[in-house]
Parts: structure tokens; sequence; C-alpha cells
């Protein structure tokens, strides 16, 4: 025997032969010998790490690395304070990223968590009741309706058997199963109806199976190794994080380097001060407030989003969101309800909408809706086969009397649901004493036993032409990818002796059909089109058949109606190479009958196109691919355990609308840290360029203690007010900035550029005029003076073009200078906390500067206004080539 073959393909008799085991099962003994020989029936916990390793990992993050060297500089500069100050925000950070992450790793503990805590198992030819995780290869298991399926079986004898696979397939309706062996290969697990596997749920009838795999060796086995060996990707932000980090760094090195080396070979100076002038430019150039404001605008939109309903697990998950392309969404409970609908009515040979159509109380349409059916009406709802529950519903929502019906005609005989001749027939009294055969099946078998069918209440004889239109009405239902089930009836003066399909089923009267589906959610359609609408591109990705996927997308507006192009099955995308589907995948917008394994091969291609891809799933089979895309995005209410410990981002409505919104939140927070970059970058050029011309020209250069007590000031307050700047106008009509962009995009870097340089000349040039025309005719007076001057411009100059930074186009005076009130308050406190270093006596000699007066402060304001008068009209005619452009 082949042991490569699927198990779905082998004859019982081959299987039993390999696992040494029969239909007796096991002796306790051989399970026990087996137990340790395979390991008990459980999927691998995986390792767990300390908080301590979890916060020492947020150290290895390049920004922090700088962050850390900045705060020796300043400790060997003498200015303690100010390492102790960018110490703690280090050490704030890393605590708020453990806190978000605590709970990163536990889709495989809850895998384990899923498993049946009991199975029915036959052990020395006696049916009990063991512990799953007991169960052996070779054990024979008893299945029951309300069962989970304990491990992998293949199945010996059905009764009638329907299982719900959809955390594994994502197929909504029950699967109807049998023993029968099966000679196609490479089905997927959707059609392996020979196959029961662990923790799907058995929703109807019974059946017996033989353990083919346990554990790690199951489907759901196979999905917790996919999660456990998945890499973890790296966001867009982080990316861009380190990006910058390593490009400041060299910069930093470079400069200090320069500095040092020009101000040495030039002899004027000591060793010591070329030593704190680099240490100052170092100083001046590093960033230290950027990760605590990063985090910080991070984490106020994860508040925001919470309001929303999107809950955010992993901080960078925030901006990923903005820069995403892809959204790849499970079809079942993410885009549809997950439950079957009534949607089309066939009543007198005629289609209508379910909705709009009521059924009389005599309707014997809805009678046999009602009576041919098993579901139990309870207190808390509907239980039964989800088909058979929705007929329920349907008429219940229109209002008939299905508990008195029940209660008036009771069912005293019945010829069960059979997956061969796929019909059901029930017989209850009727008050004359006759009796009424109330059947449903499908239509082309139904159809089969009708001899008459009803038009207005009038039964007459089934024609060929009515037969033909029946059938027609039929295909057209089933192109519509709706489940089509038909009702017929008859009325019996006696019950037969045997009851059977042969005695029972025979001599029907056509009542009428129904066509069924999972529907769209209401708000589906909507978000897809605000999704297109912004640039991102939604995938279907199903284990739904091809029709009923194509009908879905279609009625969704993922794909246009009769796009036959843009869907592909598991199959097809089986039978193509890595390369080839790779050239395709553009191609494709809508995947049916896929398997786990096709999820995470879809994402990956996506992603080898450069393409920002987020999933959103909420079965086990999602796991995976939640965890290899950029942004898995988990399902709340319908999500398993697993899709939400896997996902960076779970939907507490599982709202697919939300996702809109937290792409809009995510391109918010994205342009706001934007902002933020600028602001600092630009403002610190500003600080290398002045600290590196005054070095060169040989003039009084501003201490260490000026440039922190600068960054201080505005590299705090006022950048964490950027970000949370109200949303810019259009930002979900622009395309994804995609996986390519970075902070420095979209003009970004040119502005930090010349806006440091305007920041760095204007200071230089207040310097020289101080120094020029002096106040005091003391030369060391007219030198502090002009240092004073010179802090005070750098500082003020940067609070000005806090405003600038507002936008990175628009005009300060189209954002709006009041709609963010907590940035013109942080502005506010820093110019406060840099003036009282000049104007309050005491301090300015421990900042080593002067009193300035009126005359001077005007040229110190006048100077750093024009920050703002030059970048607007730096910005107006950026604006005017990109209009024309």
């Amino acid at each position: 025997m082949n042991k490569e073959q699927p198990k779905y393909q082998q004859p019982l008799s081959a299987i039993y032969t390999e696992l040494e085991t029969n239909e007796q099962g096991l002796s306790k003994t051989t399970a026990q010998a087996r137990l340790e020989q395979y390991g008990h029936n459980a999927l691998n916990q995986q390792k767990t790490t300390t908080v301590l390793q979890k916060f020492i990992a947020q150290f290895k993050d390049f920004m922090i690395i700088v962050l850390l060297v900045a705060a020796l500089i300043a400790a060997f500069s003498g200015e303690a304070v100010d390492a102790i100050i960018i110490l703690m925000v280090v050490v704030l950070n890393a605590i708020f990223g453990v806190f978000q992450e605590s709970k990163a790793e536990e889709a495989i503990n809850a895998l384990k968590e899923m498993s049946a805590p009991d199975a029915t198992v036959l052990r020395d030819g006696q049916l009990q009741t063991v512990k799953s995780d007991e169960l052996v290869p070779g054990d024979i298991v008893s299945l029951e309706a309300g069962d989970i399926v304990p491990a992998d079986l293949r199945l010996i004898e059905s009764a009638s058997l329907k299982v719900e696979e959809s955390a594994l397939t994502g197929e909504s309706v029950p699967v109807e199963k049998n023993a029968e062996t099966l000679e196609a290969g490479d089905l997927p697990i959707g059609d392996r109806l020979n196959m029961a596997y662990m923790n799907s749920n058995v929703t109807y009838g019974r059946a017996t199976g033989v353990v083919v795999a346990t554990g790690m060796q199951t489907e759901v086995g196979r999905i917790a190794g996919m999660i456990e060996n998945a890499d973890e990707t790296t966001t867009p932000l982080q990316a861009n994080l380190t990006q910058l980090g390593k490009s400041l760094t060299i910069l930093i090195l470079v400069i200090a380097a320069i500095v040092f080396g020009i101000g040495m070979l030039r002899g004027s100076e000591s060793l010591i001060d070329m030593l704190l002038t680099a240490i100052s430019l170092a100083v001046a150039a590093i960033p230290e407030g950027l990760p605590a404001i990063v985090t910080i605008t991070l984490a106020l939109g994860t508040q925001r989003m919470a309001k929303r309903h999107a809950l955010v697990r992993k901080l960078p998950a925030v901006e990923t969101l903005g820069s995403t392309d892809i959204i790849a969404s499970d079809k079942t409970g993410t885009l549809t309800q997950n439950k079957m609908t009534v949607e089309k009515l066939v009543l007198n040979q005629q289609l209508v909408d379910a909705r709009a159509t009521e059924l009389p109380v005599d309707s014997h349409l809805a009678q046999t809706m009602i009576l041919s059916n098993d579901t139990k009406i309870m207190s808390d709802g509907l239980a039964g086969d989800p088909t058979e529950t929705a007929l329920i519903q349907y008429n219940l929502d229109q209002g008939y009397p299905v508990d008195q019906l029940l209660t008036d005609k009771p069912r005293v005989n019945e010829v069960p649901f059979d997956s061969e001749r796929k019909l059901m027939s029930t017989v209850h009294p009727l008050s004359d004493g006759r009796f009424l055969v109330a059947v449903k099946g499908a239509p082309d078998e139904l159809l089969k036993r009708v001899t008459r069918v009803e038009t207005d209440g009038q039964v007459t004889p089934l024609t060929k032409p009515v037969r033909d239109q029946i059938l027609a009405i039929n295909h057209e239902l089933a192109t519509q990818a709706l489940r089509v089930l038909a009702f017929a009836y008859k009325e019996i003066t006696t019950i037969p002796e045997t009851v059977n399909t042969d005695t029972l089923e025979n001599e029907l009267v056509f009542a009428g059909m129904v066509g069924m589906i999972d529907p769209e959610r209401p708000e589906a359609a909507q978000a897809v089109a605000d999704a297109k609408s912004a640039g991102i591109r939604p995938l279907m990705i199903t284990g739904d058949h091809r029709d009923t996927a194509e009908a879905i997308a279609a009625r969704l507006g993922i794909i246009d109606e009769g796009d036959d192009d843009a869907v592909i099955t598991g199959a097809e995308l089986d039978a193509m190479s890595d390369s080839e589907f790779n050239h395709k995948v553009k191609q494709y917008s809508v995947y049916a009958r896929v398997a786990p394994e096709h999820k995470v091969r879809i994402v990956n291609a996506w992603q080898k196109r450069g393409k920002v891809v987020a999933m959103t799933g909420d079965g086990v089979n999602d796991a995976p691919a939640l965890k290899a895309a950029d942004i898995g995005i988990g399902m709340g209410i319908t999500g398993t355990e697993v899709s939400k410990g896997a996902s960076d981002m779970v939907l507490a409505d599982d709202n697919f609308a939300t996702i809109v919104v937290a792409v809009e939140e995510g391109r918010k927070v994205f342009a706001n840290i934007q902002k933020a970059i600028q602001y600092l970058l630009s403002a610190n050029l500003g600080e290398v360029l002045t600290l590196f011309m005054m070095t060169m020209l040989g003039w009084q250069i501003l201490a260490p203690v000026h440039i922190l007590w600068i960054n201080l000031v505005t590299d705090t307050l006022p950048a964490i007010a950027l970000g949370i700047e109200p949303t810019e106008k259009n930002i979900m009509k622009h395309q994804p900035r995609g996986r390519s962009s970075n902070f420095f995009s979209g003009g970004v870097f040119s502005s930090i550029l010349y806006q440091g340089l305007l920041e760095g000349g204007i200071t230089l040039f207040v310097y020289w005029l101080a120094l020029t025309y002096p106040v005091h005719a003391s030369s060391s007076l007219a030198h502090a003076d002009a240092l004073t001057m010179a802090f005070a411009t750098l500082g003020l100059i940067q609070l000005f073009h806090a405003f600038n930074s507002k936008s990175i186009h628009e005009s300060l005076f189209t954002v709006g200078l009041f709609r963010n009130k907590a940035f013109n308050w942080a502005i506010l406190a820093a110019f406060v906390m840099l003036a009282v270093t000049i104007v309050v006596p005491g301090l300015n000699g421990l900042f080593h500067v002067t009193h300035l007066d009126a005359y001077q402060w005007g040229i110190v304001a006048l100077a750093s206004f024009s920050m703002i008068i030059i970048v607007e009209i730096v910005k107006f005619f950026q604006r005017r080539h990109m209009r024309q452009a």
C-alpha cells in the first residue's frame, strides 16, 4: 500500500491493515502502548516568553539604541538630568510595548483548548467514554449530533451525518458525509466526504470512524504547526523607523567627526572643547522624542479605533492599516452573515422575493417547510441544521403560526433524509382522519416523484412544459449561488404498514421551491466600495463552491457580474507553480474551495509584489494567513480564539465596514507621524547647521545645555500635539502609499532640507546681526547677547515652524489655526518654558544667557515669524506645481 495515498482514497480494509485495527477497536493494552508511541491527542503548546524577555526585546529596536547612545552622550557632557529624561522615555516606551504584546502568542494555546474533552470509543469491543487526548490511531470512535469530532477520522459508516466544517473550510453549510471510498485525488477538505476532522461539529445524524491522525498530525495540528512556524512580518512603520535610525546614526557620526577633525586641525580649540562641540552636534541631530511621539500617536490612535469597535493588539498595526493595498477577506461570517436565509420563493410556478411575499395560513408550501423539518424551537432560539432553521425562521419572521401548526399536526411517522435519494418525508394527522405527507428535497430528485402541481390552490396534472419551467427556475436560482430546496405533499387515508421511500414518496403534489443563501452583510457592499475608492483592492477567499463565491463577490462589488476570469479555485491554484501564480495573481479577486496553505500562498504572492496585505478571518483555517499578513484582522464575535490570538487587530462588531474606518484612522496616524518627523528633523537640521557653521566661522557656539533644553521644549509637547491633528480632507481619496513609501515620501525629504537650512540660516543671521550691531559696547556682553538671541531664535523659530507642519502641502490657513486646541496650548507651554530661561533671574545664569531688551526680542520675534511667511510661499508654488503635474 502507498502510504502517501490520502486516507480518503484508501479502502477501509487497507486502513485497518495499516493501523492494525478492526471494527471492534483496539484493546486497552494496545491503546496504552500507542499512547506512549504517538503521544497525547493534543496540540503542541507554543513556548512562551517571560515579561522580562519581552521587556528586553523592546531594546533591540535601532532607534532605541540610538536614544541610549544619546543618553550616554548627555551624561558624558555632564547633563545628568537630560540623560535621565531620555532614559525615562526609553523605559516607558518599552513598558507600553510589553503591555500591548503580552498576549501575542496565544494562538496555539487557544487551539489546544478547543479540543473536545471526551470521546466515545470502542475498546475491547465495548463502547466507553475516554478523554479525547487519550485517543490513538486505530481507535474506533462513535459520533452523534452535537459532538465535536475529537480527531481526524476515516468514516466507517454514516447515517445522515452532517458536519459543520466552517472553521476549517470557510463553508457555512454543513457537509453531508458518507463512508464511500473516493477515487479523486488532491481533494480540498470540503470535498473529502468520507472524512471527519478534529474540532469540526456534528450537526445531524450519527457515524462511526477510525482514527487516522491525532494531535499535531491532524489537519488542525497542521494549521497549528503553520502558525508556530510562521515568520513575524516587519510592519512598514517598523521598517521606516529602523531605516530612519540607521540614516541618522550615520549622519550624526559623519558630521561630528568632520567638526571634530576640522576643529583639531585649526588648533584654536582644545581637545575637550572640540569633543563637547561634537557631542552638542550629536545631541542636536538626535530626535530624542521621536519614539515616544510615535508611541503616543499610535496609542491615541488605538483609543480612537477602540471607540469605533476596532481593537488593536499591536501598536504598529494602526499605522500598517493606513498603508494597506490589499484586504484579503474570508467570506463566511465576515462579508456574509454566516447564517442561511430564505431569499427567493417559487410559488405558483413563479419566482418571487421571499421577504415581499406573505404565505397564507393554509399554504401547503409553508406547511411542508415547517413540518418536514427537524429544527427544535428552544427558549433561546432555534437549534438544528442551518438550512432547516432558516426555513423555520423565515416563517416566524412572516408571522406564520409555527407553534400552532406543529401542535395541531404532530409528526407520527417519517422517512429520514438520505444523501442518496436527497429527500425527507414526514407524516402528520389531519382533522378529518386522513394524513398529510410533507416532503422536501433536491428539486431534480423530488420532481421524479411528482405527478401533480398546485397553482393558486388548484391541483392539476404536471405537464412537461410546467416541469421544464420549474427546472429552468431551479437553474436560474443555482446560477445565483442560491441553495434550492423543493417541497411537495399529498394526503393519504392510511399510513402504509411499511413506511419507506417506495410506499410514501410517490404521486406527490408540487407545492413550490425556496432559494436560500448565506447573505452578505448589509454594510459590506458599501465597505467594499469605500475600500475601492481608497485605492484598496478587496479579495474574497472562501471554502465555498466557485459559483457561490462568484455570485456573492459580484453582489458585493468585489468583481463585475460575469467576470469569471477573476475567480480561481484551490485545485486550479495547486496546478500553478509559484512563479506562474505570482505572475497571474493580479488577475484574481475571488478564491473558492481553498485550504489554509492556499491563503498563506495568496498573501505571500501579493507581498512579493511589494503590496501591504491585510487579512481578515474568523476560523481556525485563517490563523496562518492572519499571522503571515502584514496585518491580521480577527473577528471578535464569531471568531475563534485561535484567529484572535493570531491577529494584530480584532473587530469587536465583526463588521467589515469597521475595517474601512480603521484604514482611515491608520492613514491619519501615518500622516501625523510624518508631520512630527518633518517638524523634528527640520528643527534638528537647523540646530546642526547652526552649530556646524558657528564652529566653522569660529563664533562662540551654543552649549549642549542650550541644545538639550531647546530639544526638550520643542521636541515634546508641540510634536505630540501634531500627532493628534484632525484628519485632513480627502485622506480616503488618495491611493495607498504602499510598502515602497516611507516617511520621507511625498516631498517630505526636500521640505526637511530647505526648512532645516532656513531655520539654521535665520538663526545665524540673527547672531551675525547682533554681533554687527550690538546693543552693548562691551565685546563680551555683545557676544553674550548674540548667543542669547541665537538661542531664543532657534527655539522660537521651531515653535512657529510647528504651525507650518500642521500639513505637508496645505496652507496653514486652510488647515485651520484653532482646530487643534491641544496644539495651541502645547505651543504656549513650550514658549513659556523657553522664555523663562532668559527672563527669570537665576535661571539665565544656569543657562549662560543674558536678559534681552524689547528691541532684541523684536528682532528675535520677527526673524522667527518669517519662517511661516517663507514656508507659506514655498507651499503655494508646490501646490501649483502638483496641480500642473
